[in-house]
């Protein structure tokens, strides 16, 4: 199977670039140094680049997995994550409680 109808599945490695907000556009987090600078939020300390996701691992929160799930290689997709999919509905992490937006674009998928 070529790599470029590969879709994600669990067990893959993932790269995926993503560009995370609230709902009505604060950018919260981003892997893109040019949207960083562009939302206020850029760090010297950090290392912009795709973030290496292995499907079914729970590395990331559900939502954000999910939404890997089938995707292709240089595809994009924008997904709303809801409470239950993200931090939960409440709780100690500043992000429980928040409906969270994420565009995704897969860079690389890498099966084992």
């Amino acid at each position: 199977m070529s790599t470029s109808t590969l879709s994600a599945q669990n067990g893959d490695t993932i790269s995926v670039h993503y560009l995370g907000k609230f709902p009505g556009g604060k950018v919260f987090d981003t892997s893109m140094k040019a949207e960083a600078e562009k939302a206020g939020i850029f760090s010297r300390a950090r290392d912009y680049k795709p973030l290496q996701v292995v499907l079914g691992a729970h590395q990331v929160i559900p939502g954000f997995e999910e939404a890997l799930v089938g995707m292709k290689i240089n595809e994009t997709k924008e997904v709303t994550i809801p409470p239950e999919k993200a931090y939960g509905r409440s709780g100690n992490h500043q992000m429980a409680g928040k409906t969270l937006q994420f565009r995704l674009l897969v860079t690389n998928i890498k099966r084992p």
